[in-house]
């Protein structure tokens, strides 16, 4: 592996467990290409798998066309779940483990079997899906201030933290994800509302991206991995004593504390 981007994976590991963040890739490596960039976020997925680390799924970001326009991109980027990122539904976050964290409400897909890119389709991903489950997901950039282009959330493994994973197990079959309706709460307060159709048009058609795009590294989504789809509307803002819930209408609903 080029030594550069060896360097820039030691530097966001760090960053991670120091919880000081660093200047943004983009601004000091000019030279960086997306390519790159993921080439960084595997570098630290092994360096944490060396350290015991399990990879219990993956999340697919940047699905909405206003993300998308704010980072001058026109696809969505992905990163890795690892067994230290799950939450319990209800369960409490210290916002002290994190640098600058915000929450996006998901639907997760559980795989029934493996799907290997390319060629994928979302009906594809529905005959693979074992089952949906409810979810919130707790962004967090280890680059300052969230100052990031799509190289500098790429590197930083999707700008993942945590997910909290609902109880609820629901079925596909007879469901129409395009129009499931999501309503988000901070403390009691209505802050956000979203749909399926609002995640590349339907949710599992970002399954489907992603299975595609892992192709091109050799990697394929695994049965029993959790798989987000992305959020249903933008990434709230978080701070201690917050208490956030996400519903899904019929597919149930799932909550987080942050102290």
């Amino acid at each position: 592996m080029n030594l550069l981007l060896e360097v820039i994976a030691n530097e966001l590991i760090e960053a991670e467990r120091s919880k000081r963040p660093v200047l943004p890739l983009t601004q000091r490596y000019t030279e960086l290409n997306v390519t790159d960039a993921y080439q960084i976020q595997l570098e630290v997925i092994k360096k944490k798998r060396t350290e015991g680390r399990q990879v219990i799924g993956k999340k697919v970001g940047l699905t909405s066309v206003a993300m998308q326009k704010m980072l001058g991109v026109n696809e969505p980027d992905y990163g890795h779940l690892l067994d230290d990122m799950r939450v319990s539904d209800g369960a409490t976050v210290k916002i002290s483990d994190l640098v600058s964290p915000k929450v996006e409400a998901e639907i997760g897909f559980v795989l029934a079997q493996d799907l290997t890119g390319p060629n994928i389709n979302y009906l594809d991903v529905l005959m693979a899906t074992k089952y949906v489950v409810p979810t919130i997901e707790i962004i967090d950039s280890r680059i300052a201030n969230w100052k990031i282009q799509l190289i500098d959330t790429v590197a930083d493994n999707g700008s993942s933290a945590k997910v909290v994973v609902g109880n609820k197990l629901s079925r596909v079959d007879g469901l129409d994800l395009r129009s499931v309706g999501m309503v988000l709460y901070n403390n009691g307060e209505l802050m956000a509302t979203g749909s399926g159709a609002a995640v590349l048009g339907h949710p599992a058609q970002a399954i489907a991206w992603l299975a595609n795009k892992l192709h091109e590294f050799g990697i394929q989504l695994k049965a029993g991995e959790l798989i987000l789809s992305g959020a249903f509307s933008g990434a709230l803002t978080v701070k201690q004593g917050d208490t956030i819930s996400a519903h899904f209408g019929s597919l149930g609903s799932v909550s987080v504390t942050f102290q």
